[in-house]
């Protein structure tokens, strides 16, 4: 089984002594995974067990941890290159729509002054005398043949440098980028422009399961509904937000237990989630559950425009130069490098319009996609407005949950066995403190 990367992750930032209940609430997991990988991790990567007094068990690992395990399973290692692999290619792929869309305008250019050019020496008659007589006109037609406006010079190579500008480290190119609203380089923000940056929520079950666990972790591990809500989307129908059906998936990743007041009010109590290797302070947090609106890029105003304006310049390009070849004669007559442009031709079409189809497209989606994020943040806000106004009622529920509310600190005193040190040695040990023990009583009694 290989090891669970949220389990590795949560066991080095809680400094590798753990708990189910640290771990549960802060990789947002079901217990019972996270007991099952927790067991799991400690068996593959040398971890000890210490049990305490009370049968609560935690675990501590090596902090090379990630090194054994690398060593033990070829896989991790094959995750670990193919996730360095995967970066390369993915940036590879990310610039690759902004070399195309500078390749597709070099190439329309070129084609259209080839295509101009040849028609105007077809036009201008072809006699000797003309010709020769035109000698430096027709070298300034055979100049202006292969000319590209000055936009194409030696600027265009700042286009290609990761971090705009040459010359520097990474930080200082960053340095010099402090006032700039984005960091991306051109072709970065090319594809940035035409599909985004990614879903900025792809985490927000995680980060659910998070809050909902450090909620009750803040509260001693004993809440009222109420406190949930504001970290939840479907509470369901009214007779099922006065039942707290929502609760029951809290229940069951939680592994919490329903306790009934003397009202006839329901609070619900996690004993798991009591139970911490080291004592904690309770965590800041957010009211409610916010989603993150979507951006429609992170190019800076400067880089849109100009992805806009490159975009169009090659739309009316493929345009210019479709009606240059409707014909059908001209690429045969030239061939070559005009042959060429004409056989790839609907490529070219179907990436200027598409350049400029799919932000325009994105764009409204992303609209509607905000409106309904927003109307869910409404919704989680209300219920944490409700909870911060709570009526007598309400708070009543949340004193009685407290009543079970407590924090069970594993420390080294109060282990009776640990995998660390021979079992005859916790034997002796355990003997010392219970002759400690009696000692102390015969004393206190006399």
């Amino acid at each position: 089984m290989t090891p669970d990367p949220k389990i590795m992750k949560a066991v080095e930032q809680l400094g590798y002594r753990v708990t189910v209940g640290d771990v549960s609430t802060q990789a947002g997991l079901n217990i019972n995974l996270a007991q099952q990988g927790l067991l799991a991790l400690a068996s593959d990567a040398g971890g000890h067990l210490q049990v305490a007094e009370s049968g609560e068990i935690a675990y501590l690992f090596p902090k090379n941890f990630r090194s054994i395990l690398r060593n033990k399973f070829l896989r991790l290692q094959l995750q670990e290159w193919w996730d360095k692999i995967w970066g390369v290619l993915f940036y590879l792929i990310r610039i690759s729509f902004g070399i195309i869309l500078l390749l597709s305008i070099v190439l329309i250019v070129i084609a259209i002054t080839i295509i101009l050019s040849a028609t105007s020496e077809d036009g201008s008659g072809g006699g000797g005398s003309s010709s020769s007589g035109g000698g430096s006109s027709s070298s300034g037609r055979g100049g202006s043949r292969f000319f590209l406006p000055r936009f194409w010079g030696p600027d265009i190579f700042w286009f290609f440098d990761p971090y705009d500008y040459g010359g520097g480290s990474r930080r200082q190119r960053r340095s010099y980028q402090a006032s700039r609203t984005s960091e991306l380089n051109f072709l970065e923000a090319v594809f940035s422009f035409l599909f985004g940056d990614g879903n900025p929520n792809a985490d927000l079950e995680e980060r659910r399961w998070q809050d909902i666990g450090t909620v009750i972790r803040n509260s001693g591990g004993a809440v009222a509904a109420e406190q949930i809500a504001p970290y939840l989307d479907d509470l369901g129908e009214r007779y099922q937000q006065e039942s707290e059906d929502y609760m029951l998936p809290v229940l069951a990743r939680f592994d919490g237990l329903p306790q009934v007041s003397p009202d006839g009010q329901i609070v619900y109590h996690f004993p798991e989630l009591q139970t911490t290797a080291k004592a904690t302070q309770p965590k800041s947090l957010q009211a409610y559950l916010k989603e993150r609106l979507w951006r429609f890029t992170q190019a800076s105003s400067g880089q849109l425009m100009l992805s806009i304006g490159l975009g169009a310049v090659n739309f009316v390009g493929v345009l210019v130069l479709g009606n240059l070849l409707s014909s059908g004669e001209i690429a045969a007559q030239i061939g070559g490098f005009v042959a060429f442009v004409d056989l790839i031709y609907p490529l070219l079409l179907v990436y200027g319009m598409g350049f400029l189809a799919i932000p325009l497209i994105r764009y409204f989606w992303i609209e509607w996609k905000n409106s309904k994020i927003e109307q869910r943040n409404q919704k989680r806000q209300g219920q944490a407005v409700t909870l911060n106004q709570a009526e007598d009622s309400l708070q009543k529920k949340i004193s009685y949950a407290q009543q079970f509310a407590a924090q069970n600190i594993i420390t080294e005193e109060d282990l009776v066995y640990t995998s660390e040190t021979d079992l005859l040695d916790q034997d002796l040990k355990a003997k010392e403190q219970i002759d400690a023990e009696w000692q102390r009583r015969l004393e206190s009694g006399s």
